[in-house]
């Protein structure tokens, strides 16, 4: 597997790419919160972070997959919840916004790849993300990359519960909290 990685300047050039791979995965399913129209808002809303980056697998010049996030401004969290005590103020996070496979490629290490090649190699003190409260299977993959739960939250009225997940990271060298 092939991977590059985009900034945010290369967002308009790989959105439609993007969002076709969404479409894929989430094809046919009943679930508001997963609407092409409502991830391009999320597309935009984070590719328009000047810190924003992607990593997009390619297997033969085909997707796999992708991973993308910002950085938090300093101090910021996750909307509508409190930054945990474990992440000091001071501390610099990326938050890791979307990790998608493609069917085909699932359970091959795509997502371990992806997920290895944005987050770690990441300058920022700690990584957090979002995961569905309902997939356990999923929390039970980023424990295995070293995240732990830090709290629950319930961003939009439509949302469902997600969990809030943690991982400090070593590139940074600076102590933590």
């Amino acid at each position: 597997m092939d991977l590059k990685t985009y900034g945010h300047k290369d967002a308009a050039d790989i959105r439609e790419m993007l969002l076709d791979m969404h479409d894929a995965v989430y094809d046919g399913g009943e679930d508001r919160f997963h609407e092409r129209e409502r991830f391009a808002w999320f597309v935009d809303l984070w590719s328009g972070k000047e810190g924003w980056s992607c990593v997009v697998g390619f297997d033969k010049g085909a997707p796999t997959g992708f991973a993308y996030g910002a950085p938090f401004e300093p101090g910021k969290w996750w909307k509508g919840s409190e930054r945990p005590a474990s992440v000091a103020p001071e501390a610099t996070v990326f938050a890791l916004s979307e990790l998608m496979v493609m069917e085909n490629w699932r359970k091959t290490g795509v997502s371990t790849k992806l997920h290895e090649a944005l987050v770690d190699s990441r300058g920022e003190d700690f990584a957090t993300l979002l995961v569905d409260s309902t997939h356990p299977k999923v929390q039970t993959l980023y424990e295995s990359w070293k995240y732990e739960k830090v709290g629950e939250q319930k961003p939009f009225e439509d949302s469902p519960v997600f969990t809030i997940m943690v991982k400090p990271l070593a590139a940074s060298g600076r102590p933590l909290a």
